[in-house]
């Protein structure tokens, strides 16, 4: 294992001390517990978005902090679940009059501390589930995880809550959006989580994972290795076969690196991507390309495709300033 760091132990809280540094004028770091929160004060009675997970995802959670996206963001150790205590400490300083909304990732441990956190909670509140990996079935025992569409359940959630949406509209509103994403990943290799020192799992040369989650977990089957193109029609094909656009439908297309993929492959997957749902008449009139919900060091991407409405075209097109993604209108 090769990797910057001066101990497992201190490896987050160095981090996240360096995080708030390079961006002290979006966000605030509280040391214990951890979580993140924007510097920008919010509107009285807004409703107040707060996500989190394991970390070694990044950006994802702690980079869409900030005006127009998330309150706040509770970040758990790598691949680690955050506790109740970061969600309640969490919640408890961002809550401006208007509730919390918890956008919660479909992982048993998430799960079971955002709700632990909720119970303990005073102020009004709810939850979004995000469930957009269609590499396992409906049916699975657990549900489906939530992968890269999160960051767009954010993103448009975060617009409609700075434009005072209030917490019913917003829960109602988060669902709606990622009942309409979904998404399918394949690595080409594993990572390596420094306190195992060794990859999750073995892949040579010759073959990949398809179906991978965000967690080192294998993917549904190890195939072999082939081209770009045959690749991207096994993804788009699988999410053809759940979310089913139609012909003049318009789209968003977000298509995620795991971490260490090098963007001009990450491009290559876009253009075969939108190539083939142009050919199928969807109208891919939005799109965001790069690493956002990372797995640490594991090569491979995953595609997202997120229908559209104007009411969701102009969320997403609303002004957002975080770490890791901004634009004005």
């Amino acid at each position: 294992m090769k990797k910057f760091i001066n101990s497992v132990d201190t490896l987050l809280e160095e981090s996240l001390s360096g995080f708030a540094k390079a961006h002290a004028d979006i966000i605030q770091f509280n040391a214990q517990p951890h979580f993140i929160k924007r510097r920008q004060p919010a509107t009285s009675g807004k409703v107040a978005l707060i996500s989190g997970g394991g970390s070694g995802h990044e950006p994802l959670h702690i980079g869409f902090v900030g005006s127009g996206m998330l309150d706040a963001a509770c970040p758990g150790q790598i691949f680690t679940s955050p506790t109740p205590d970061q969600m309640l400490a969490a919640a408890e300083a961002v809550d401006n009059g208007g509730g919390v909304l918890f956008i919660v990732k479909n992982y048993a441990g998430d799960i079971m501390s955002f709700e632990i956190a909720t119970e303990m909670l005073s102020c009004p509140n709810a939850s979004v589930i995000i469930n957009d990996d269609v590499s396992l079935p409906k049916t699975h025992s657990t549900g489906r995880r939530g992968v890269a569409g999160t960051l767009i359940v954010e993103k448009m959630l975060g617009a409609a809550a700075e434009k005072g949406a209030d917490l019913a509209s917003c829960k109602a509103l988060g669902e709606k959006i990622n009942r309409g994403s979904a998404s399918m990943g394949v690595a080409l290799s594993s990572c390596t989580v420094p306190a195992l020192g060794h990859p999750t799992f073995a892949i040579n040369d010759k073959e990949m994972e398809m179906g991978v989650g965000i967690h080192g977990e294998r993917g549904l089957a190890t195939l072999p290795l082939t081209n770009a193109t045959e690749i991207v029609e096994h993804l788009v094909n699988a999410i053809n076969g759940d979310l089913n656009p139609q012909k003049g439908q318009s789209a968003l297309l977000h298509v995620n690196g795991f971490g260490a993929t090098p963007l001009m492959e990450l491009y290559l997957i876009y253009e075969l991507a939108a190539r083939h749902w142009q050919n199928q008449g969807v109208n891919i009139v939005r799109s965001l390309v790069g690493n956002y919900t990372t797995s640490l060091d594991m090569a491979g991407c995953s595609i997202t495709l997120s229908v559209l409405d104007d009411e969701l075209l102009g969320l997403w097109d609303a002004p957002v300033h975080t770490a890791n993604l901004r634009w004005a209108c």
